[in-house]
């Protein structure tokens, strides 16, 4: 399924590329090596395989237009599994034996801390496309994925504004939960309301009976979820299954990352507020092309979603920072990066932060109906605020820290 067929590969590239010419790598034998690193299999792999294709979907696209400096891109992929152990091995294998020029991958934040250190011990780019917590300051690293502060800026306004002041905040319990945790927080504040509790969740605690008789003693007006994975949806099944979908509103920068609203029913998800840089639902000529793309390469597959067409723009952009550099070396291309260079993409544009390395993006207001998100409003543009504040590259060029952001 992550391969794509010659005659599948021939209609991506002429729907994204235009008129099809016979591009200067089909007569080549020289490329560059693109390195691969994700949860392809295992519990995260909802996550890691469509990664896999936009990766593939890119490269594509990239290899279509005519390659990179005359050259073809090779894609070296290796599956995880989802075994944190194995992203170090796989990293260091990328570099000491496949010898590639820039790597792309990680899903969750262990794995990304895992990758990147091998990558700026070997000296070799690393681009995360993933959404997450925030604070990391590195010059050798690029990230694509919305930071909290980036969320919870279009999603609380917006959901305070349809019910109310008092919000019940329920998080994962873990590094990415507590920070996001935290921002609603501020921004719940910053807009004049109170976070009357806040409840966390290991990964593995599916059964909420007893959270939900606690909100309803309560009382909030709105609930706000960034809860993770496969057992933490049930909440949303059991909140329905309670009658209170329609009593109390919910909100979450986290449910639909990996296309999670198409597994609730419509009783279950309708009206449920989230808020990213993609939906299948955006109008744009950009999402068209994008959309039938793959489905025309992957058979007719819809399971693109947020960290997928994340990935997607996290190729496009080191393309993009290749060309300029006119060179694949490293610091050529970090320093073409570092002028700001921006693509077009299906969630929008997408442009380099020079002081961070992390995106400035669209971040489109949505809610869930029939299973899909519909498009509320787009709020352009929004800067990376929270990594912003502790994170300087260009005054600190040789920092290398994931920041514990005050908020």
């Amino acid at each position: 399924m992550t391969n794509i067929n010659r005659r599948n590969f021939m209609a991506a590239g002429a729907a994204l590329g235009g008129a099809m010419m016979l591009p200067n790598w089909a007569v080549s034998a020289d490329t560059i090596k693109l390195g691969s690193i994700l949860d392809q299999s295992g519990p995260f792999d909802a996550y890691g395989k469509p990664m896999d294709m936009a990766l593939r979907l890119a490269v594509s696209k990239i290899n279509a237009d005519g390659g990179l400096l005359g050259k073809k891109v090779e894609v070296v992929s290796y599956d995880t599994q989802s075994d944190m152990a194995l992203y170090t091995q796989y990293g260091q294998q990328l570099t000491r034996q496949d010898k590639v020029d820039v790597v792309h991958g990680g899903i969750l934040s262990a794995s990304r801390e895992a990758i990147r250190q091998t990558m700026r011990k070997s000296k070799t780019l690393y681009f995360y496309n993933v959404l997450y917590e925030g604070g990391v300051c590195d010059r050798n690293i690029f990230i694509n994925g919305v930071t909290p502060a980036q969320q919870v800026e279009a999603l609380i306004p917006y959901a305070m504004g349809k019910s109310g002041k008092k919000v019940y905040v329920l998080a994962a319990d873990y590094n990415y939960g507590q920070i996001m945790a935290k921002w609603i927080q501020k921004i719940v504040a910053d807009n004049g309301g109170e976070t009357v509790e806040v409840d966390f969740f290991p990964l593995d605690v599916s059964d909420f009976g007893s959270t939900i008789a606690k909100i309803q003693t309560v009382g909030p007006d709105l609930i706000v979820a960034p809860l993770v994975g496969g057992a933490h949806l049930s909440f949303f099944r059991q909140w329905a299954a309670a009658g209170m979908k329609d009593k109390i509103p919910l909100a979450s920068p986290t449910l639909g990352v990996g296309n999670e609203h198409k597994v609730l029913t419509p009783e279950e998800g309708n009206g449920i507020m989230v808020a990213y840089n993609y939906s299948q639902e955006i109008a744009s000529s950009e999402n068209d092309s994008f959309k039938k793309a793959w489905a025309d390469a992957y058979n007719g597959d819809q399971s693109m979603h947020e960290i997928a067409v994340s990935n997607y723009h996290g190729i496009l952009t080191w393309a993009e920072g290749v060309r300029k550099a006119g060179s694949f070396q490293r610091d050529d291309v970090v320093k073409a990066l570092e002028t700001g260079i921006s693509i077009m993409g299906p969630g929008g544009k997408v442009t380099v932060d020079p002081k961070t390395h992390h995106a400035v993006l669209d971040v489109h207001l949505m809610e869930i109906q029939d299973q899909k998100m519909k498009v509320i409003k787009t709020l352009p543009q929004l800067q990376p605020i929270d990594t912003q504040a502790v994170c300087d590259l260009e005054a600190n060029p040789k920092d290398n820290k994931q920041y514990e952001i005050k908020i």
